[in-house]
């Protein structure tokens, strides 16, 4: 079964930029909800319980700030991330002293604020240990980077293992390319990403029947991957 995709609340009262917002991240491949002022924003997040809520400070009816303290005395527990023009270090403080986990100032990169908004939810959702895993005629043993199909040899080296396990855990989730670098290759600066479309390719030859019809790695367009198996 697929897994479902991260639920995004959205609470920002400028139309354009909300309408923006949401826009990017179903396009990354987010369940998007939205919200235009504080009340709405408690009272959606109590009710839909979405995975992260992205929070505007300046809000009509209740502020960002009131809203977050709001969830947080409510037992709302996931990751609040607030999104203000304000940068000043004491508002700053304010938010993170009220539960927010994270503060982005206007205006901001949207590639930056999805990573964020990934690198949260990775952190606030664990993943089991994967030790082996089946799907079609191929079976895989991490632990010992064993992996054959229909019982033959699958010959993968131990980076191709690691990208597998690391898509496996995240699928039916969108996987950018500069994730499998930091989690697989380690890198973080990201100075090129072709390296993982040309890993991709060989990995496709060796676990899909058609590596140019993928049925288990497919290819996201403008985002990375994903794993349908």
């Amino acid at each position: 079964m697929e897994a479902k995709p991260w639920k995004l609340l959205i609470v920002e009262d400028e139309p354009e930029l909300a309408m923006g917002l949401r826009d990017n991240f179903e396009m990354e491949g987010f369940s998007v909800v939205a919200a235009a002022d504080g009340e709405q924003a408690v009272s959606c997040a109590m009710d839909e319980q979405p995975d992260l809520v992205l929070l505007d400070v300046m809000l009509p009816r209740l502020s960002g700030f009131e809203a977050c303290r709001e969830l947080r005395q409510r037992g709302f527990s996931k990751p609040i991330v607030m999104l203000t023009a304000r940068s000043q270090e004491s508002d700053i403080v304010t938010g993170l002293e009220l539960g927010a986990d994270d503060y982005v100032t206007k205006p901001f990169s949207i590639r930056e604020l999805v990573a964020r908004v990934r690198a949260h939810l990775r952190r606030h959702t664990p993943k089991a240990e994967l030790d082996r895993y089946e799907f079609g005629e191929i079976s895989l043993d991490f632990r010992n980077y064993s992996g054959t199909r229909a019982g033959l040899d699958l010959g993968l080296s131990p980076r191709e293992f690691e990208m597998l396990r690391y898509l496996i855990q995240h699928r039916g989730e969108p996987v950018t390319r500069e994730d499998l670098l930091e989690h697989v290759w380690g890198l973080h600066d990201y100075p090129i990403t072709r390296t993982v479309d040309n890993h991709i390719a060989k990995l496709r030859q060796k676990i899909e029947d058609e590596p140019a019809e993928p049925r288990w790695i497919v290819t996201l367009h403008r985002s990375g991957y994903k794993f349908l198996g």
